[in-house]
């Protein structure tokens, strides 16, 4: 998973004032002020209003994508995202906004972009389209567009794809940073530890000499291997103890494998696993494996809201209960009741899982993150 579970909009946002190895001030504003700081500094206030939306929300998103990877923090700078638009977004301290614009962000700060079946905040790149070209919006393009009568969701389909969509009403929240605040050792167990194996099995894969783990939520010895290989390849202290310096190691080389910064993103699901496409094939009374785990953790979420779902236990096996599960569920949406999992039975526990999981706060009794299912 992304070191930060849920997306959010921070209150505030640092922002550094220069390229980010500058000698350059770092300024803490209103993440709205932010937003209209940056549109005011780069888009002009008498283009169509689908285009300006269309700006903004790119702009909001881009920053939102900064935040949520750690990208600066990681790298070990005090600041969320800088001032330089070889890197980021142009703000100039002290501007004055445009009224238009300034009343567009009032309306539009708490919505983002992100891709469909993912988690995070689509990194919007951008550019004005003339002087500067890029993988991504075209500030200018976008203008002309909506002079066609192109929409803002229609003009950001056009530049970034149709696989996108739009979170509104996002919270609002002071920045959280993903580290626990405390070691992670041998014996410890949670939310915490999920976090950190996933990001460690992620990045085994680009570094096979890190042994393959579980994540399970149980810091054991094999977790403590692990580590250990982790902090030797990487210069730190081979101790098995993930503290501050490992686990912003983790998140840097994590977003970076797994190119969350970036448009061509692998797209983060819900605790790494990829539940939206995991029914490849039919699943059904004697089927096991990694594809049945992600079946029955969605259906134990949803045995949390449903009553007429009852639990199931994570175990690989589809047996009489999780028929019994299966059966319940396409009762209540509608569905043929066969007892198996098909196309369209999975897009429907999918959806409904994802409605829950975008609009709950996760924590242990909402989501049971101890039965997350650990993909082999």
């Amino acid at each position: 998973m992304p070191p930060i579970v849920t997306p959010y909009i921070p209150q505030y946002i640092t922002v550094h004032l220069g390229s980010p190895d500058s000698n350059a001030e770092n300024v803490t504003v209103p993440f709205p002020d932010y937003v209209k700081n940056v549109a005011s500094s780069e888009i002009y206030p008498t283009w169509e209003p689908e285009a300006l939306k269309a700006n903004i929300l790119a702009i909001i998103s881009f920053a939102l994508n900064r935040v949520y990877t750690e990208f600066y923090p990681s790298r070990g700078y005090p600041f969320n995202i800088t001032s330089s638009t070889a890197y980021d977004q142009k703000f100039i301290k002290g501007r004055s906004f445009f009224e238009n614009i300034e009343q567009l962000v009032d309306e539009l700060f708490t919505t983002y972009i992100r891709r469909i079946g993912y988690v995070e905040p689509l990194a919007a790149k951008f550019c004005n389209g003339t002087t500067v070209t890029c993988d991504g919006l075209s500030q200018w393009g976008s203008q002309a567009l909506a002079e066609q009568g192109y929409d803002a969701m229609s003009i950001l389909r056009y530049y970034y794809g149709d696989n996108i969509e739009l979170v509104t009403n996002a919270p609002v929240m002071g920045v959280r940073y993903s580290y626990p605040g405390y070691p992670l050792r041998q014996g410890d167990s949670g939310p915490s530890v999920v976090q950190m194996q996933t990001m460690l099995r992620r990045i085994s894969q680009d570094y096979p000499a890190i042994p393959t783990i579980q994540a399970d939520g149980i810091f054991g010895p094999n977790t403590q291997k692990a580590v250990e290989t982790f902090q030797r390849i990487f210069g730190l202290t081979p101790d098995g103890i993930v503290g501050t310096a490992t686990w912003y190691k983790m998140v840097y080389l994590y977003v970076g494998v797994t190119d969350l910064a970036e448009l061509v993103s692998e797209g983060q699901t819900f605790y790494g696993v990829e539940f939206r496409d995991a029914a490849a094939e039919l699943l059904r009374s004697g089927s096991e494996g990694d594809r049945v785990k992600i079946l029955q953790y969605m259906l134990d979420v949803l045995s949390e809201f449903y009553p007429a779902i009852p639990a199931v236990t994570v175990d690989g096996v589809y047996g009489p209960a999780t028929r019994q599960a299966v059966l319940a569920f396409q009762r209540e949406s509608g569905l043929p009741q066969t007892g198996a999992v098909d196309g369209d039975t999975w897009a429907a526990l999918y959806q409904d899982y994802a409605g829950i999981r975008d609009t709950v706060v996760v924590n242990d009794i909402l989501l049971p993150l101890g039965a997350l299912p650990a993909q082999a």
